[in-house]
């Protein structure tokens, strides 16, 4: 187990720094970078300005090179500007010479300065990742208990009217984006004037004239019943019809097996069957796919953070690729790297704890 840890562990760093210095390359495109120049210099800046501009910072210097500062194994740029000004990539005017770093970089703790929220890249990802975790943390307590639970009962009884029933549910759901839901949410469940809500008011049902809010704003920092539910709701239900089908595949592969049929011979009860034979091997397969939603809760809740304006990492993604952060934008890359890298390692060590068949070779 440890030794297949640590290559895979190997294998997790290799391609952390391959799809990186992907992102690396494309956020460094001269157009990216020339829009950087204008936008933190004039925008009537002429061309030969604008390579003055990049090439004071380092923007000009080879791509490997740069790479390496920004990962922090390589020395940061110094440049001088047209005023004759010193600038650093890794110390200010004032910082004594004796404290100056020679290496900034990802490695070193340092991931930049955003331009946009004007404060520390490292700073912005963590507020944000924490809101989106929150976010995460409540679907996710949503989604699989409610996806299982489908999955498990339409698939006990392959065929039957509940099967169906099921599986058309998970189908319509899955099948409906988050900004269809989420609008139609928002309409019956927190508008005034249309849906639900007027009628609970008008019967004495509910004090306010809403019975959920149709922005998430201050759930970020003060979530609410009211303000929470429906961006929770949103996201739950488009992913739980993934879960929930590959949880009725595998459930009824697995009430055909061979020693599923035994049991039933032997006169043990229906319920014993799924709960102490049948269940565990058959969310060996849907384990892998809620894993997998955790990387795509932490970049696909892009819509729904937008739509009920819940300020997390989705939104700030948004906001990066937006206003062209290109320290903050590498930020977000990464972090989302990491997160699908160690689900994937989780994902496979949780295999060898469901199916200890299972042989690593």
């Amino acid at each position: 187990m440890g030794l297949f840890i640590l290559r895979r562990l190997g294998v997790m760093l290799l391609t952390a720094l391959c799809l990186t210095f992907v992102v690396f390359f494309l956020t460094n495109l001269y157009p990216n970078l020339e829009k950087l120049a204008k936008t933190q210099g004039n925008f009537r800046m002429s061309e030969e300005q604008v390579d003055t501009w990049l090439s004071a910072r380092g923007y000009t210097d080879n791509m490997f090179v740069k790479y390496g500062r920004w990962l922090g194994v390589a020395p940061g740029w110094t440049g001088t500007t047209t005023e004759g000004k010193e600038i650093a990539q890794c110390y200010g005017v004032d910082t004594p010479v004796e404290d100056r770093p020679t290496f900034c970089g990802v490695l070193q703790g340092d991931w930049g300065f955003s331009l946009v929220f004007k404060d520390d890249v490292a700073n912005v990802v963590a507020v944000r990742l924490a809101a989106t975790g929150k976010l995460m943390g409540f679907v996710l307590l949503v989604m699989v208990p409610m996806a299982l639970i489908v999955g498990v009962l339409a698939g006990m009884r392959e065929g039957s009217g509940l099967d169906r029933s099921l599986s058309t549910f998970s189908i319509a759901t899955t099948a409906t984006p988050e900004y269809v839901s989420g609008v139609v949410f928002i309409a019956l469940l927190a508008s005034s004037k249309f849906g639900l809500s007027p009628v609970l008011a008008e019967a004495g049902w509910i004090e306010s004239k809403t019975l959920f809010s149709g922005s998430a704003t201050k759930a970020v920092e003060d979530a609410t019943f009211a303000n929470f539910t429906l961006p929770v709701l949103t996201i739950a239900l488009y992913g739980m019809g993934y879960i929930a089908r590959m949880t009725r595949a595998s459930m009824t592969e697995v009430m055909t097996a061979q020693y599923i049929r035994t049991a039933r011979l032997k006169g043990v009860s229906f319920g014993n069957i799924v709960m102490k034979h049948a269940l565990r091997n058959a969310l060996i397969a849907p384990f892998t796919v809620i894993m997998l939603q955790i990387p795509w809760l932490l970049n696909g809740v892009v819509i729904v953070e937008t739509l009920f304006n819940y300020k997390g990492f989705g939104w700030l993604l948004v906001q990066a690729a937006g206003n062209n952060d290109i320290e903050l934008l590498l930020a977000v890359s990464v972090v989302s790297v990491v997160v699908v890298l160690i689900t994937q390692l989780i994902s496979d060590v949780g295999y060898i704890f469901l199916n200890p068949r299972i042989r690593i070779s």
